[in-house]
C-alpha cells in the first residue's frame, strides 16, 4: 500500500482489511495504520498518521450522531456496512486529546457449526420450546460470530419470529424461513431493559439479547425465558461455574434464593469460549459446554455450584466439555501452542501439569481416553 498519510482514503484501509482478512483497523496518531492479523498487530508500510489524519479518518464515517457523543463523552460505538464485503463496528475515542478509532470486521458470510466446531448438541438445544442460552468469554472471543451462526441456523431450518438487541448491530440478518428483526439499542430503542420488555408485545419466538450487563437486563431475559422463549444471551465470564455465579451475584443477597430457583428451571445450556492462535496461522476456538440436566438445575438451585465443573466432566455423555480438555487436545493435536493454551485456561497449574505428563507418557490410561472421547 503504497500511499502517503495525506490521501490515504478509508476506503483503501478497509479493502486492505478485507482482502488481508484481519480481524480488527486501528488508527491512532504517531503511527502508520495497524492490522490485527491471526491475533497479531502488524503495521502498514505507509506513512505515518498525524492528528489531523485521524480526524479525516473518523469524520469520514462516522455520522453526526455519533461525532456529538464524541465530543460530549469522549468515545462512541457504531457499526457500518463497507459495500457488499464487509460490515465493521467502530469504536472512535480520544487519546491524548486526539483521536484513535478501531474498526473490527464483522465478516458477511456465516460460518456453520462445522466450520467454527461448536459442540454438536447446540442444534438440541437451540431448537427447545424455551429456555436461556449463554455465551461467554473475554472480548474478542467469537462470541458474536458463534451466535451469529446459531441464529442463522434456526432462520434456515424453522419459522420462527426472531427480535434481537444489539449495541451494535453487527451481523446482517435477512428473513429467510424467520422473520428477523434486528433493534439497535441507541438508535431504535433507548436501552436493553426497556428494549426486552418491549421484545415481549411483539410475539417473539427467539430473542437474542447483545448484552447482559445489569441486574434489569438478567432479570428481564431470565423471565423472558421463563415464559416460553428462547433468549440468547452472553456475558463477559470465563466458564460455565463463573457464569452462574456472576448471574447470582448481580441480585441483592435477599433475592439471591429466588434467583437461584428461577435460573435453575429458565437456563439450557452455557457455551464459553476462547480464541487461540492456531498453527501456522489463523485462529482457533475452544469451548466449554454446560448442558443443563436435571442434576445440574439442583446444583443451581442448592447454591452447589462449585460442583458444576466435576458434574461437566462426567457429563460427556450428554455432550458436555470442560474448557481445559477443550484446551488440552488443541495442544495434543498440534493445532497450537502449549503457551497459548495455559494462558487461555480456567486452571493454569493443572494444565500445565496435565501437559508435562503426556510429554513423558505419564498420563493415566483413563485421562487419554477420556480426552479421546470427546
Amino acid at each position: 500500500m503504497a500511499v502517503t498519510a495525506g490521501t490515504v482514503q478509508i476506503d483503501k484501509l478497509l479493502q486492505t482489511v478485507v482482502s488481508q482478512r484481519a480481524s480488527d483497523l486501528h488508527i491512532t496518531s504517531g503511527q502508520p495504520p495497524v492490522l490485527r492479523s491471526g491475533g497479531h498487530m502488524v503495521r502498514l508500510e505507509t506513512k505515518s498518521l498525524e492528528a489531523e489524519d485521524c480526524v479525516g479518518l473518523m469524520k469520514s464515517i462516522t455520522p453526526e450522531r455519533n461525532q456529538q457523543e464524541l465530543q460530549e463523552r469522549g468515545g462512541t460505538d457504531f457499526g457500518f456496512a463497507f459495500g457488499d464485503a464487509a460490515r465493521f463496528r467502530v469504536a472512535v475515542f480520544k487519546q491524548r486529546g486526539h483521536i484513535g478509532m478501531v474498526l473490527r470486521r464483522i465478516p458477511n458470510e456465516f460460518l456453520t457449526f462445522e466450520q467454527l466446531g461448536l459442540p454438536s448438541v447446540i442444534v438440541e438445544l437451540i431448537t427447545r420450546p424455551r429456555g436461556l442460552f449463554l455465551v461467554t468469554g473475554p472480548t474478542g472471543s467469537g462470541k458474536t460470530t458463534s451466535l451469529a451462526s446459531m441464529i442463522n441456523y434456526l432462520n434456515d431450518t424453522c419459522d420462527h419470529h426472531i427480535i434481537t438487541l444489539e449495541d451494535p448491530i453487527e451481523y446482517y440478518h435477512k428473513h429467510k424461513k424467520c422473520t428477523v428483526n434486528q433493534r439497535e439499542v441507541g438508535v431504535d430503542v433507548p436501552d436493553f431493559p426497556e428494549a426486552l420488555r418491549r421484545a415481549l408485545r411483539m410475539d417473539p419466538d427467539i430473542i437474542l439479547v447483545g448484552e447482559m450487563r445489569d441486574l434489569d437486563t438478567i432479570q428481564a431475559a431470565i423471565t423472558a425465558a421463563e415464559t416460553g422463549h428462547v433468549v440468547f444471551g452472553t456475558l463477559h465470564t470465563t466458564g460455565a461455574q463463573g457464569t452462574v455465579n456472576r448471574i447470582i451475584d448481580v441480585f441483592p443477597t435477599n433475592q439471591q434464593e429466588q434467583i437461584r430457583t428461577q435460573l435453575s428451571t429458565a437456563i439450557i445450556g452455557i457455551l464459553s469460549q476462547a480464541l487461540l492462535p492456531r498453527k501456522p496461522k489463523g485462529l482457533v476456538a475452544a469451548y466449554e459446554m454446560l448442558v443443563v440436566t436435571p442434576a445440574i438445575a439442583n446444583l443451581i438451585r442448592e447454591n452447589k455450584t462449585y460442583r458444576i465443573n466435576s458434574s461437566i466432566q462426567t457429563g460427556k455423555k450428554y455432550g458436555m466439555q470442560l474448557l481445559d480438555d477443550a484446551l488440552f487436545n488443541l495442544w495434543k493435536t498440534g493445532l497450537c501452542e502449549e503457551r497459548d493454551c495455559i494462558v487461555r485456561s480456567n486452571g493454569p497449574a493443572e494444565l500445565r501439569n496435565k501437559i508435562t505428563l503426556a510429554k513423558k507418557g505419564l498420563l493415566k490410561e483413563e485421562d487419554e481416553e477420556d480426552d479421546e472421547e470427546e
